[in-house]
């Protein structure tokens, strides 16, 4: 069941966490090179997230939400509202026990279901090129590559490790 969260108080971050364990890892060296100690830096990468989640992202525009399944979170996104029904999905990611079962899918498809009760919208996103997995759930859900190059709307950047992509309704 898909769960929308508009206010701090509604993120777990026990829950939250696992579904982002390997980006997290990987982001460690990224935000503390410094730091040797794997277990520290994860837990200062996790920190820093759910410290940005409820003091920048939940600001009373942007949505997180998650998928769940018999009470675990298995699946997750952001969706920042840019302007004029135009949005920014990032982070769209499934917990690594639960990834291949169409988690992701079903997140995507509710989220996008939520919005079309408001009438039309636009949703732009960024895959990276050599990540087939979410590329493929964001075309199974109706997505299309409309660039060679992903645009993070949040940092407003070209990035061309990704491609664009866009859902219109």
């Amino acid at each position: 069941m898909m769960i929308k969260i508009i206010q701090r108080d509604g993120i777990d971050d026990n829950k939250l966490m696992p579904i982002y364990a390997e980006g997290n890892f990987e982001n460690t060296d990224y935000f503390y090179p410094e730091i040797t100690d794997k277990v520290e830096a994860v837990k200062k990468v996790e920190h820093d997230f759910c410290d940005y989640i409820k003091t920048e992202f939940l600001n009373g525009t942007n949505s997180y939400y998650v998928w769940e399944n018999d009470g675990i979170w298995v699946s997750a996104l952001r969706l920042y509202y840019i302007k004029d029904n135009f949005y920014f999905l990032e982070a769209l990611e499934t917990a690594a026990d639960f990834r291949k079962k169409g988690y992701a899918a079903q997140l995507l498809t509710a989220v996008i279901n939520e919005l079309k009760l408001n009438g039309h919208f636009k949703i732009c996103s960024c895959v990276r090129k050599n990540n087939i997995a979410s590329l493929n759930t964001h075309k199974k859900c109706g997505f299309n590559i409309v660039s060679q190059y992903g645009y993070d709307y949040l940092q407003k950047e070209i990035d061309n490790r990704c491609y664009g992509l866009e859902y219109s309704f």
